[in-house]
């Protein structure tokens, strides 16, 4: 007689560690394929789960969409408070967050994610969304940083030539500003 070996029972993932592997997944694929061409049966396959589970955890695409750029925003606002933690004034704290950005920059999928959030805003349901989401960040920023609306506005419009830069892939020298 063989003895019995002991299996330890699978774990399921809870549906709050599902929606994060959505999430991820959907970030990935919102980045290649932006809103209206990316699909939740490609998101599920990466996702490793079924299509119809996706809409067990979002109720449709659209706030899966939103749930997504949401992740995205919040890792760069995240980033930005650590960044400027401890900083002395606007001036350095501004400095450090455009640091924090360019290293936020590496990950080449969640820029995309956040520029499609931003193409795709030509989208009523959602424009409002995706503007509110950009105009808090940028509330944030001034408050984090201490730093006057112009400055805030500065740091900004450098962030967007960075992300498109970072976007098509452009040789340093096309992009070699102070970050700050």
């Amino acid at each position: 007689m063989t003895p019995r070996t002991a299996t330890k029972p699978e774990t399921r993932a809870s549906s709050d560690e599902r929606r994060e592997q959505v999430i991820e997944a959907a970030v990935k694929e919102f980045a290649a394929h932006g809103f209206h061409a990316a699909s939740t049966s490609a998101i599920a396959k990466r996702a490793g789960i079924s299509q119809p589970y996706i809409y067990a955890l979002f109720p449709n695409k659209h706030e899966l969409f939103l749930a997504t750029h949401r992740r995205v925003v919040q890792r760069i606002r995240d980033a930005f408070a650590e960044a400027a933690r401890g900083a002395d004034g606007p001036e350095e704290r501004l400095d450090r967050m455009a640091e924090a950005y360019l290293r936020l920059l590496e990950d080449r999928d969640e820029i995309l994610a956040q520029m499609q959030a931003h193409a795709a805003a030509g989208d009523p349901e959602l424009r409002d969304p995706v503007r509110k989401e950009f105009m808090q960040l940028m509330d944030d920023v001034q408050r984090i940083s201490g730093a006057p609306r112009d400055e805030v506005v500065g740091f900004f419009a450098k962030g967007m030539l960075l992300n498109v830069a970072a976007a098509l892939d452009l040789p340093r020298d096309y992009c070699s500003i102070d970050p700050a």
